[in-house]
């Protein structure tokens, strides 16, 4: 079975990862933490996680889904290549589910994932429109939003938002566990 990719970037949001994760795990689908390097990566409350590998060392092929969480300075990730590079090769393959929540979809924006697509994201009307990677027309005011392979979200949506990536990913999983 393939594994889920989870990149972290400084400041991600902890909290956003929790039900993904814990339905991931109640599936047994295998994750692997992915970042720049392998020095530790502090979320926006303080806790650091090791990668257990970095961009540079990943092998595309052993994925098959993507998850993005929010971060506090989300421009600052959107200016690196890096991440957006990894974002473009990892998800050009068939078939392959990205979730994407808070402000993380403005990556998903940044490497063209977005085109055609309809979706939501954590920032204001007048954020989306100062960066100029949005196309408004497809933004739908949810809490959640699923279009085809790719699935968005505003933080606050994590719940709801991790439990159709499970469901996306095709694991079981026992669904009252998560109930809003």
């Amino acid at each position: 079975m393939k594994k889920t990719a989870v990149l972290l970037f400084p400041q991600f949001s902890e909290y956003e990862l929790t039900t993904a994760l814990s339905i991931l795990m109640q599936g047994g689908k295998s994750i692997s933490v992915i970042a720049l390097t392998k020095e530790g990566v502090k979320g926006e409350a303080g806790l650091t996680c090791i990668a257990d590998e970095t961009i540079d060392q990943v092998n595309y092929q052993e994925f098959d889904s993507l998850i993005l969480t929010g971060c506090m300075d989300i421009a600052s990730v959107v200016e690196n290549e890096k991440y957006i590079e990894f974002v473009q090769k990892i998800s050009n393959q068939e078939n392959f589910i990205i979730a994407s929540i808070s402000s993380s979809p403005m990556l998903l924006a940044k490497a063209g994932l977005l085109k055609g697509k309809k979706y939501t994201v954590g920032l204001l009307k007048e954020h989306r429109e100062q960066c100029g990677l949005f196309h408004d027309a497809n933004y739908v005011e949810d809490l959640v939003v699923q279009d085809g392979n790719v699935i968005t979200a505003w933080g606050s949506g994590f719940i709801k938002w991790g439990a159709l990536f499970g469901k996306a990913v095709k694991v079981e999983f026992e669904e009252a566990w998560y109930r809003e």
